[in-house]
């Protein structure tokens, strides 16, 4: 599926869901302000913490705000910590109101599920929350480049291997990736056209990176490989996109699965792995020379 025909999908949800009329479900609610009920019922927030749940210009929220005040929704008080910011609360009115627009909303849901089986809302249930996380992390990602590597890189991206590694103590005389001889020529090893590798760059620095290869003694399998980002680089979501981005190159390239090696230290890599559709296995595959990593996954393309 394409951009268009996401949005395509998009736009005939947001209109089949009622988002373009005037009020949001059976209430006199605007859908911004029915959005920020729902926030508030987290917790007391201020006129800019409730943009930024919202998504929405500071202007925006102080209508929104006010709208709420003047219909005896919310009340305002001053924020202990900083007596210069209000903090906006729910009323016991408009707790009321949201109890009312979530049960009205719930039953129109329950009604569209009803249309779908249980392991087909799994499905989409998954899909939704993957979808969300990634026009976030798309947000997180803005001033940053992700590009191929070139010959130039060969040094920067070395180090951060590195330094890396040492920080999780993958020393290389254990068998670990820091210890390939070709590490400081990664350009030389990802120039074969069945052989891809990224590295993500900001103001001239590059603070990570991964890639994929053909797995040596395997016919039609690839692997992924050196998967290492700087910690300023970690939780905007660069690890998933550029295995996302290897797995579609290596089928692009005819490649009918792909396996990796880690280590039971790096939890994180596991799970993000794991959500990718990645199966552990009890054998390692091909000749990585990587004999200290005892986790072996495999993904069928």
């Amino acid at each position: 599926m394409d951009a268009s025909t996401i949005r395509a999908q998009s736009r005939h949800l947001v209109r089949e869901l009622g988002m373009l009329d005037h009020q949001c479900g059976d209430l006199d609610l605007t859908p911004v302000q029915a959005h920020a009920l729902i926030e508030l019922e987290q917790g007391p927030l201020t006129v800019n913490q409730m943009a930024e749940r919202l998504k929405v210009d500071k202007s925006n929220a102080s209508r929104t705000n006010a709208s709420l005040l003047n219909a005896g929704y919310v009340e305002t008080k001053a924020d202990p910590e900083d007596r210069r910011k209000q903090l906006s609360s729910l009323t016991a009115s408009g707790q009321q109101t949201l109890n009312q627009l979530n049960q009205g909303l719930n039953q129109h849901v329950s009604h569209f599920l009803e249309q779908l089986d249980s392991d087909e809302v799994a499905q989409l249930e998954n899909s939704l929350r993957r979808y969300t996380k990634a026009i976030s992390a798309s947000r997180q990602q803005n001033d940053f480049t992700l590009r191929l590597l070139t010959p130039q890189d060969n040094a920067a991206m070395a180090a951060v291997v590195r330094r890396v590694s040492a920080e999780h103590g993958l020393t290389p005389d254990k068998g670990y990736g820091v210890s390939d001889p070709t590490l400081d020529c990664l350009s030389d090893v990802y120039g074969a056209s069945n052989t891809a590798f990224w590295v993500v760059e900001k103001d001239h620095r590059i603070l990570g990176g991964g890639g994929i290869a053909a797995l040596e003694g395997e016919q039609g399998v690839c692997e992924l490989q050196k998967m290492y980002f700087l910690p300023e680089l970690r939780g905007k979501g660069f690890a998933r996109r550029i295995a996302a981005t290897a797995l579609k190159f290596a089928r692009q390239q005819g490649y009918s699965a792909c396996y990796l090696e880690t280590t039971a230290d790096l939890n994180a890599a596991i799970a993000l792995y794991e959500s990718l559709g990645f199966d552990h296995i009890p054998h390692a595959m091909g000749n990585t020379g990587h004999d200290a990593c005892e986790v072996r996954m495999l993904k069928a393309l």
